[in-house]
C-alpha cells in the first residue's frame, strides 16, 4: 500500500482504538460503582468496575511500584513507539500485518494513557461467560490487542503455509 493511504490507514486504525477505549472507560468510570456487578443477557455480559495495576489478568500487580512503572509504562511505552514505526514504515508488510500491529498498538497506547493519567492503573470494566466458565475483567483496548494478536497470527500462518517450498517430486524408479 502506498505510504499516504497507509498512514491515513494506521492513525484511523489507531485513533478509532483510543477514542472508544478512552470513551467507554469514562463511561464505565461514572456509570459503574466499584465492586457491584451489573450484569445483562442472562449473566453472558457483566460489567463490573476495577482498577487494574497490573498487565493481563492482573500479572505483576503485586511487583513493587517502580518496577511497574517500569514494565508497564516505561517499556511498554517503548514497544508502543517501536509497533506504531514499523506499521508506518515497514516497507514489506502486507496490509492485514500493518493494521494488525497498528490494532495492538492503539488498544496498547490506550491502556498506556490510562497508568499515566490514573497513577498506573488501567480502567477495566467487561466480562463474558457462562456459569463459572468466564473472562478475566477487561475493556476495549484489550480487545483490539487480542483481535492484532489474533490477525497476526493468522496471517503469519497463512504466509506459513503458502511460502514452503513445493514437495519435491523423485519419478520412480
Amino acid at each position: 500500500m502506498k505510504s499516504i493511504p497507509r498512514f491515513i490507514v494506521v492513525m484511523l486504525t489507531l485513533s478509532c482504538c483510543v477514542g472508544c477505549d478512552q470513551v467507554s472507560k469514562s463511561a464505565a468510570r461514572s456509570m459503574l460503582h466499584s465492586g457491584v456487578t451489573e450484569s445483562l443477557f442472562a449473566d453472558s455480559l457483566r460489567f463490573q468496575l476495577t482498577e487494574n495495576p497490573g498487565s493481563f489478568l492482573s500479572l505483576g500487580a503485586a511487583l513493587p511500584e517502580h518496577l511497574r512503572f517500569i514494565l508497564f509504562t516505561a517499556a511498554v511505552a517503548v514497544i508502543l513507539a517501536g509497533l506504531v514505526g514499523a506499521a508506518l514504515f515497514a516497507r514489506r508488510l502486507s496490509t492485514a500485518l500493518f493494521v494488525a500491529l497498528a490494532l495492538v498498538a492503539g488498544g496498547g497506547i490506550s491502556n498506556l494513557i490510562d497508568r499515566l493519567l490514573y497513577d498506573g492503573r488501567v480502567t477495566d470494566f467487561l466480562n463474558i461467560g457462562i456459569g463459572s466458565l468466564r473472562t478475566g475483567i477487561f475493556n476495549l483496548a484489550d480487545m483490539a490487542i487480542m483481535a492484532g494478536a489474533l490477525l497476526l497470527i493468522l496471517n503469519m500462518r497463512a504466509g506459513a503455509s503458502t511460502s514452503a517450498p513445493p514437495p519435491s517430486r523423485v519419478p520412480p524408479r
